[in-house]
């Protein structure tokens, strides 16, 4: 048994955290609450990520990508929809040295914009089910202190979108 390891009984956040730095399965970034996923902890994800791929196939999803960055306006129809909603997100509010019209948020999910494009794509039952998976960072600013279980469990979200 590796040493320094807290029990998982006695506290089962520290005892992950302690895992992940042990394994050397992913360190801090330079950036707070950013994460280097390491290549043994990158081969875990690959496995991981190679059988969901092969789940989700024989369910007849197909794979997209959706972008990183979301129109504000995004998120704040989405809080008024969730009381107490608070997105933990960054702000891109200038690009090419020039301010944008709308500032852009690193979506901390994809269901904002997937439910944008869904509205353009399906008119009718007719164009349903529509099947797809996404394999997508995902970013949030919570706790930036440490290797966020969320960020490690899914580095690259793989989620099925669909009946």
């Amino acid at each position: 048994m590796a040493k320094n390891i807290t029990p998982r009984k006695e506290n089962y956040s520290q005892w992950y955290l302690d895992v992940i730095s042990a394994g050397k399965l992913a360190d801090y970034a330079p950036v707070k609450g950013c994460m280097v996923i390491r290549p043994s902890g990158f081969a875990i994800w690959e496995a991981m990520q190679a059988r969901l791929d092969r789940m989700f196939k024989e369910t007849g999803h197909v794979n997209a990508y959706f972008p990183l960055l979301i129109p504000k306006h995004f998120m704040e129809k989405e809080a008024e929809h969730v009381e107490g909603f608070s997105p933990e997100c960054a702000v891109v509010t200038h690009g090419g040295g020039k301010e944008l019209e709308e500032p852009l948020m690193i979506r901390p999910t994809s269901e904002t914009v997937i439910g944008h494009m869904y509205s353009q794509w399906i008119q009718s039952y007719r164009d349903l089910p529509v099947l797809i998976n996404q394999w997508c960072n995902v970013s949030a600013l919570g706790d930036a202190d440490k290797i966020v279980f969320e960020n490690f469990r899914i580095p690259l979200a793989g989620r099925a979108y669909g009946p």
